[in-house]
């Protein structure tokens, strides 16, 4: 799954805005129900998607590598766009920005739910990461510019739990739709919602607007060029396992990805705001975290993405039981959560910060062994709970690490920063890690058609569907027999790209450990942050 409850840094976003001036008290358990419901439209979106890929690539006869659009569009723009997103509110409106957020996500539902082909649902679902980038830092910032400081931290416990729930039930209810209704009620679900969140700010919140960021230029090039860079680089590896490598638009799609990224640097170098301040980066422990960030986000996102697939299409579960596979990972860091919040006081950042990914690698690991026809609670289970774990361990000195590195008045700038990268990171894994399936699936396939003595002409059928991985179909009119063990040739070569998708998962975990074991907690950044604002 793309998104497994909140990422780092989102409970922090939220800590360090305006002190409120004129929010009515009658008008703040509004806000907050408007916070958290709105919020919860993005999280639920985040994480169900992947349960309904299975039907929707069936439904729409879409290939493997256009349903990854489906949620790297979406992803791609929330990513991309977040920071300049939470910088609007402070120039437009606070309570206008998060409205049109809110309603653009809400109208891109729907066209995702009316889309008559996959192209159109992946179009709706890039206009809703739009509406994301605006809902989900609107969302905070009300919150931060209707309660002081002494309310704040309730206020935050209060959406925090609201958002662990959301993150469990979401996937739930997600299959349940999707096994009993159809995919489409996946998007519709957040028309009422949308609705409530609209009446409730049209009628109960107040506009608020200022800020440190008010005063700044909007970084548009900045947004413009991290949107192209994230997208040429994304569209290369996505296509390239069908269009190959040496096609025309997968090679200017990477150059110009690339291209992209070097400017988007030179922008945030020379502009007087940047939406990425890099001299951040120069601060050890921040900069060792964000590298942190990076490589584990990038497995958990990127890893997980494929576990909903193989559960579905080759274990043969619903997708109701698929959205609740990950359900003991939620609730390990949400019964944790305290105890590992404690870490960082104890022992410092750098040992939780090491041993927690590592941890997570083993995760990592275990999901490579089960083969297909596995036993979720004796195969899927344990790697489940070890990968919760692991994540535990890491998340709140992660967060911690990076708001202990530069001080109270950049807390909001970094937390902003951090988990703009984690989405990053999930962003381009889903894309490479589609070619490191599509490698292995594709080698594992040619050799099982083989072992089997596959006809020629069956042969040419099952690799024409190459494209569709796990969805693949069997020849019409084959026997029973046959198509049996052409589907069971199918399934294994799923899993063997599965596997070797884990191993990578768990060589990124490890390096992440790495980092933060050279990088974190060798020099005394906190005494050296002031010299590196933005």
């Amino acid at each position: 799954m793309s998104q497994i409850g909140k990422l780092p840094g989102d409970d922090t976003l939220i800590r360090h805005g305006c002190e409120p001036a004129g929010c009515p008290p009658a008008s703040k358990p509004w806000v907050l129900a408007a916070a958290i419901v709105g919020s919860s439209m993005a999280f639920i979106d985040g994480t169900v998607v992947n349960v309904a890929l299975p039907a929707i690539q069936a439904d729409l006869h879409a290939t493997a590598f256009q349903a990854q659009w489906v949620v790297e569009s979406y992803a791609l723009f929330l990513a991309a766009l977040l920071l300049v997103g939470g910088s609007l509110g402070d120039h437009f409106g606070r309570r206008r920005i998060f409205a049109i957020g809110v309603a653009l996500f809400a109208l891109a539902s729907l066209g995702c739910a009316l889309a008559g082909d996959v192209r159109q649902l992946i179009l709706a679902r890039a206009v809703q990461g739009v509406g994301g980038a605006m809902l989900v830092p609107g969302s905070l910032a009300l919150i931060s510019a209707s309660f002081p400081e002494k309310e704040r931290g309730r206020a935050i416990g209060t959406w925090s739990g609201f958002s662990g729930i959301t993150a469990a039930i979401g996937p739930v209810v997600g299959g349940f739709l999707v096994d009993h209704y159809s995919w489409i009620w996946a998007f519709l679900v957040n028309l009422p919602m949308a609705a409530v969140v609209l009446l409730i700010v049209w009628r109960h919140v107040p506009e608020s607007r200022g800020g440190a960021a008010a005063g700044e230029r909007l970084d548009l090039w900045g947004a413009a060029l991290a949107t192209v860079a994230l997208g040429g680089i994304v569209y290369a590896f996505i296509e390239a396992p069908t269009q190959g490598w040496g096609a025309l638009p997968v090679r200017a799609a990477l150059l110009g990805g690339l291209a992209a990224s070097v400017a988007f640097v030179v922008v945030e170098l020379r502009v007087r705001s940047p939406m990425l301040p890099l001299s951040l980066l120069r601060i050890g422990n921040f900069g060792g975290a964000n590298l942190l960030t990076l490589l584990l986000y990038a497995a958990l996102g990127g890893g997980l993405y494929f576990f909903p697939l193989n559960l579905i299409q080759v274990q043969g579960y619903s997708a109701t039981v698929a959205g609740a596979a990950l359900l003991p990972f939620i609730l390990i860091m949400f019964a944790l959560s305290g105890w590992a919040g404690q870490l960082v006081d104890r022992f410092g950042p750098r040992l939780p910060l090491v041993v927690g990914p590592s941890i997570a690698a083993i995760g990592f690991a275990l999901f490579a062994v089960p083969g297909v026809g596995a036993n979720y609670w004796t195969s899927f289970f344990p790697a489940v709970v070890v990968l919760g774990f692991g994540m535990t361990v890491t998340v709140a000195p992660l967060t911690t690490t990076v708001m202990n590195a530069v001080g109270a008045e950049l807390a909001g700038i970094a937390s902003g920063v951090n988990n703009a990268v984690s989405r990053a990171a999930a962003v381009l894994a889903i894309a490479v890690f589609g070619v490191v399936m599509a490698w292995a699936f594709d080698l594992r396939l040619g050799q099982g058609l083989r072992d089997i003595g596959a006809s020629a002409e069956t042969t040419a059928f099952v690799q024409a569907q190459r494209s569709q991985l796990a969805g693949a179909a069997t020849p019409p009119g084959a026997d029973p027999a046959a198509a049996a063990a052409l589907r069971q040739t199918v399934n294994a070569s799923f899993v063997s790209g599965f596997r070797w998708v884990m191993l990578v998962c768990a060589a990124l975990a490890l390096l992440s450990a790495l980092s933060a074991w050279m990088l974190i907690g060798r020099a005394k950044d906190d005494d050296r942050h002031t010299s590196h604002g933005r």
